[in-house]
């Protein structure tokens, strides 16, 4: 009954329980290695899996209704394996021919370009905000946009000690280069 009424001990529990318990997924019919692959379960609302866009290629999914089976490794061993050799992270090349299994696709790379992208006359235009965090925030309280020019002082270390400089950015370029790390360089082009 506390399943069926969403109780909060439930997910509590259950977000113990499932922390570091990799699951698999399978879409029938499973033609290659990739067909079936483990994933660090995240627990959400409804009766559906949600499944990230990237690993829809090698599954042969869409999102048209299709299904898929959920198999849980039980013990250590089948834990263990499942982690080293079938992480979604891990089989990121195809084992036929090394290529990728996926490639940005139009709405990735649409979506990306419209992050990016350059506007002068968007509302907040050359702002100056403290760092990289005033900029969200004030993105976050409409006071500029996403393709609005602003500059940001950013502090960045290129093997010689920090240096700090007035960077002019966009708060869209901003959340592009958050999840790229520092060593690779910010990519402030559309």
């Amino acid at each position: 009954k506390k399943v069926e009424r969403a109780s909060t001990e439930v997910w509590d529990s259950l977000e113990t329980v499932i922390k570091g318990h990799p699951v698999l997924l399978n879409r029938a019919p499973t033609l290659h290695r990739l067909g079936i692959q483990a994933f660090e379960p995240v627990l959400v609302e409804g009766h559906a899996i949600k499944l990230h866009p990237l690993v829809c290629t090698p599954f042969n999914a869409d999102f048209d209704g299709d299904q898929m089976a959920v198999h849980l490794p039980l013990s250590t061993e089948a834990q263990r394996e499942a982690k080293m050799l079938m992480l979604a992270s891990g089989n990121l090349l195809k084992p036929s021919d090394g290529e990728p299994v996926t490639v940005p696709t139009q709405d990735m790379i649409l979506g990306s370009y419209y992050l990016t992208m350059v506007n002068p006359e968007d509302p907040g235009h050359d702002k100056v905000f403290r760092d990289e965090d005033e900029a969200l925030m004030a993105y976050a309280e409409h006071i500029v946009t996403l393709q609005a020019p602003v500059k940001v002082r950013r502090t960045m270390d290129f093997g010689n000690g920090p240096e700090t400089a007035l960077v002019t950015t966009t708060v869209g370029k901003i959340i592009f280069n958050t999840p790229i790390p520092q060593d690779l360089g910010y990519v402030d082009r559309t």
